[in-house]
């Protein structure tokens, strides 16, 4: 029997009069592939924000490894293993390629400012050992060979790509994707749709991916769970959920 990695019990998000998600109820088993789609401003990213402390819920529980994280910063909640990505791409883009991923390592670090000053032992097998990480998750992407090129010039689909590789850099054990596959061509969705699967395998991952690309999502997820105006309308596998007729009703605009 798996063990539930998250457990979001009852997440409500109210601005004002407008309660942008509504006692919304889900978990993700350790190792799960899962996906959370909706029509647009179904508050799909609400519920993201609110699983990393973007937002506070006004009411619910939010449960990682067991631990409600419900009132943590960000910074917090990612030192327990939780990481994302963004729909609108956050990078650093006046830094390198390598240098947006160290940053991201260095959260992990023991050394401290005697040993940066005097650069000690402690401090160069540190960073020796995070600069060899970085390359070994930037090659996973086809990325080592712009590691030393500025994060702008990268092209749109392999800034999305970095900006993957630099939440895996924090050692997540569950990693949150807001449109991955945003501004790929189809070639690059299907590599992407690989690369996903790859290193959910390789790095014991679970991940929980928000995608308007429905060919990806029902290529890869084995649990997904559909909201509209912030409500959960169904959940299940892929097969239950293409021909759920909630979820064909909130897609098309059809009156039930």
């Amino acid at each position: 029997m798996s063990v539930n990695l998250l457990e979001v019990k009852n997440m409500t998000m109210q601005f004002g009069g407008l309660k942008a998600v509504d006692s919304l109820s889900f978990s993700i088993p350790q190792g799960q592939l899962s996906g959370l789609i909706g029509p647009n401003g179904a508050g799909k990213t609400t519920v993201f924000n609110m699983l990393t402390g973007v937002y506070r819920p006004t009411q619910g529980e939010i449960l990682l490894s067991g631990k409600n994280i419900v009132g943590m910063k960000p910074y917090e909640i990612n030192h327990l293993g939780m990481a994302r990505t963004f729909q609108n791409i956050r990078l650093f883009k006046n830094l390198s390629v390598l240098q947006n991923v160290l940053i991201a390592t260095h959260q992990h670090i023991s050394y401290g400012l005697f040993d940066t000053v005097f650069l000690s032992k402690k401090f160069q097998n540190q960073e020796t050992e995070m600069h060899a990480k970085a390359l070994s998750l930037l090659k996973i992407f086809h990325l080592e060979n712009k590691a030393h090129e500025k994060a702008s010039s990268l092209p749109y689909g392999e800034q999305r790509k970095l900006e993957i590789v630099r939440a895996m850099a924090t050692d997540p054990i569950l990693i949150l994707l807001d449109e991955p596959a945003a501004g790929m061509n189809h070639a690059e969705t299907h590599e992407l749709m690989k690369t996903i699967a790859r290193i959910r395998h390789d790095f014991n991952l679970s991940i929980l991916l928000i995608e308007h690309d429905m060919k990806l999502v029902m290529g890869i997820c084995e649990n997904i769970t559909v909201i509209d105006h912030g409500v959960k309308i169904d959940e299940g596998t892929p097969q239950k959920i293409q021909t759920s007729e909630k979820v064909i009703q909130a897609y098309l605009g059809v009156e039930a």
